[in-house]
C-alpha cells in the first residue's frame, strides 16, 4: 500500500467511528427521528397533554448509511489509487 491508500483508509475509519460516535452521543435510538411525542402535564388542572415536538435524533440507520457510503467510496479510491506496475 502506498502512502495515498493509507491515508484513505485512515480517513475512512475515522468517517466511520464519529458517525457511530454521534449515534452514541444521541442516545443509541435505533431509527432516525425528527420528531419527538413530549407529554406536557398541567399543575393546576391535573391534565396532561401531548406534544409532538420538532427534534433530530441520529438514529443507527443513518450511521450504516454513512459507513456504507464511506466503505464504496473508500474501495473506490484505494482501487483508483493503487501502484500501477506492469510486471514482464
Amino acid at each position: 500500500m502506498n502512502k495515498k491508500q493509507k491515508l484513505i483508509l485512515l480517513i475512512g475509519f475515522f468517517v466511520i467511528i464519529i458517525s457511530f460516535l454521534i449515534w452514541a452521543f444521541f442516545g443509541f435510538e435505533i431509527f432516525t427521528k425528527t420528531q419527538v411525542l413530549v407529554e406536557s402535564k398541567d399543575e393546576l388542572f391535573g391534565w396532561s397533554e401531548k406534544k409532538w415536538v420538532d427534534k433530530f435524533i441520529w438514529g443507527i440507520d443513518l450511521s450504516l448509511a454513512i459507513s456504507g457510503i464511506t466503505i464504496f467510496i473508500s474501495g473506490f479510491l484505494l482501487y483508483f489509487f493503487r501502484n500501477k506496475k506492469i510486471t514482464s
